[in-house]
């Protein structure tokens, strides 16, 4: 880094508080970070750091989704002057849309009563008749057996019964129920279903209208988490689509699969079908096996000799190189474990074909193989991360406060470093399905990429082998330890400098890595102003990029009682002749 901006000095305990990426993503307001861990200590926060950017979502509990139900149905019956019945049923209809209610209502209130069967007026029977006939079992009951919507079509209280529980058990269409009669449109209200039900049944029809306010609403959607009743309101327009929900599950309100930016939609859907797909199951048996010349089974070698037998009923005998039978194979053939056939037929250039394709399928896999474990990897590190914090928050803080005699509001750095980690190897798992699509042809970026990635890696590396490791140490402490402080310090330093690290690679995968020209190399300016100055050094195998100052690395001037290592930012005492935090020395002007 090569401005004064871009430096993170290691006792700026304040900026870790900053949000990890800049991003529009935020909580909701009923909770707080994303983690169901202990934030009471946090008290301060809305006013110490104000800069923070709005949320972009709101979590919603039942409670608050049943509120905002209740208001809208409450606006819609009081402006057009509608039952609130009626105003559900219209909201429905119109997939609570106010501002859609409102304008096709005023447009047109006799086509909108048509398409929803609101009538306008209730029909009434002739009420002299002590009997009326049910409609659908053509028996005679007394008025008070009988019920019927708004268009005046009786029917006995049995038949009603049936005919509104099988809807309600059929699943949410019973939310558009119409009358029974089959030349009639008219409406069903909940208050006369609730008259012919169950209590059962009642409940689950109030779930189905309480789930279509979200399910039905553009910008609105249910935590895919499995168990999880919140569910997410959306700001359009945010430029973050990650959300985290009051469960601890963070998701990606577009897709609603789990939080992976900095990789766009289509790339995780990509990447989870390949997971799945049965095209890499094929892949493996045409990379590691061969079909029997005679039945055509796929046949994997699992031991060293040539001479391989199908198994029965074919029991087929054969060359594995050549696949021709072993009976015309021998020692003049080149024995057990050699084929002069193959080689001779090799060379003549017989099996180019199938070997070009077994070959490819192989690379194919192991390309796959090496992504995928990867990806693999760092999810469990993550979810293993998680677990180690909500130790830390209900058992290892308390005893570390006992031990080392400072309050737990003194040990939030601890937990800051563990939501790092806990972010990082998020997005650090997600790269590797980046890299994986990343084009073979382009080098340039790839490279770029490559470089980014790995010195992300590597400053999470060392933040968690801090937090993991050298934590023990302390946490095993029979009493207050000398060396407490400068733990605190180096691992907030370790905290801020991995969050810059991967905030350089965020914002690198996020602009599809633009900073790279058609030549391959990183632009000057772009770098500087968006990487905030981060370049490639040269050791590690990946290709090398110019740097973005002219001054060469950041040495400890003549008036400065500090230098700042140009490789992890750390802000080091003029005396110290290699960095205190990543041990590298600054390289030669």
């Amino acid at each position: 880094m090569d401005s004064d901006d871009d430096m993170h000095d290691a006792n700026d305990l304040d900026s870790l508080d900053d949000d990890y990426y800049s991003g529009d993503n935020g909580m909701g307001s009923d909770d707080g970070d994303g983690f169901e861990f202990d934030n009471s200590d946090d008290s301060d926060d809305s006013t110490s750091h104000h800069h923070r950017q709005q949320p972009s979502y709101t979590v919603l509990n039942e409670d608050d989704i049943r509120q905002r139900q209740e208001e809208v149905i409450t606006r819609i019956s009081t402006v057009l002057s509608i039952p609130r019945v009626s105003a559900s049923i219209l909201l429905r209809h119109y997939n609570w849309d106010v501002t859609k209610v409102h304008d096709a209502w005023f447009a047109d209130e006799e086509r909108v009563r048509k398409a929803t069967g609101l009538l306008e007026s209730s029909v009434v029977s002739n009420q002299n008749m002590k009997e009326f006939n049910c409609g659908i079992c053509f028996e005679a009951y007394p008025r008070d057996r009988m019920y019927a919507a708004a268009c005046g079509h009786y029917f006995c209280s049995a038949c009603w019964t049936g005919y509104v529980s099988t809807s309600i058990n059929d699943g949410p269409g019973c939310l558009m129920l119409r009358c029974p009669d089959p030349s009639c449109g008219a409406a069903v209200g909940q208050d006369l279903i609730n008259l012919l039900v169950s209590e059962e049944d009642k409940q689950k029809y109030s779930r189905y209208i309480l789930r279509s306010y979200v399910e039905d609403n553009k910008k609105t959607k249910w935590c895919p988490a499995p168990g999880c009743d919140f569910a997410v309101d959306f700001v359009a327009g945010s430029s973050s689509f990650d959300v985290s929900c009051n469960c601890s599950f963070s998701f990606c309100w577009n897709c609603t699969e789990e939080a992976h930016r900095p990789v766009d939609c289509v790339t995780v859907a990509k990447w989870i079908l390949k997971n799945c797909a049965e095209s890499e199951n094929m892949n493996w048996i045409l990379a590691n096996s061969k079909p029997c010349p005679k039945c055509k089974r796929p046949i994997e070698k699992n031991q060293g000799c040539m001479h391989i037998t199908c198994t029965p009923p074919c029991k087929f005998e054969f060359c594995w190189l050549c696949l021709g039978a072993w009976s015309d194979h021998g020692e003049r053939t080149g024995g057990f474990y050699a084929c002069n056939r193959y080689e001779t037929a090799k060379q003549e250039g017989l099996y180019d074909e199938a070997e070009k394709r077994r070959e490819m399928a192989k690379n194919s896999l192991e390309r796959y193989t090496h992504y995928y474990e990867r990806w693999a990897t760092n999810q469990s590190s993550r979810l293993k991360a998680v677990a180690d914090l909500q130790q830390m928050q209900s058992v290892h803080i308390e005893k570390l406060s006992d031990k080392q005699c400072q309050p737990e509001t003194q040990l939030k750095f601890i937990t800051e470093a563990w939501l790092q980690i806990i972010e990082c190897r998020r997005v650090l798992k997600w790269t590797y399905a980046y890299g994986y699509y990343l084009p073979e042809n382009e080098h340039a970026k790839r490279q770029f990429f490559e470089y980014l990635q790995g010195e992300a890696e590597s400053g999470l590396e060392r933040l968690h082998q801090c937090a993991e490791k050298e934590l023990q140490t302390y946490l095993n402490a029979e009493g207050p330890s000398e060396g407490f402080n400068d733990f605190k310090t180096k691992l907030a330093g370790l905290t801020s400098v991995t969050r810059n690290y991967f905030e350089n690679l965020v914002r690198a995968l996020e602009n599809g890595l633009s900073d790279v020209d058609s030549q391959g190399a990183c632009s000057k300016t772009t770098s500087s102003k968006n990487l905030g100055g981060v370049t490639k050094r040269g050791g590690r195998g990946k290709g090398t990029t110019s740097r973005t100052t002219s001054t060469g690395p950041s040495r400890p001037q003549e008036d400065s009682p500090s230098w700042h290592c140009e490789h992890c930012t750390f802000a080091n005492a003029r005396a110290n002749v290699t960095c205190q935090m990543c041990n590298r020395s600054p390289s030669a002007r």
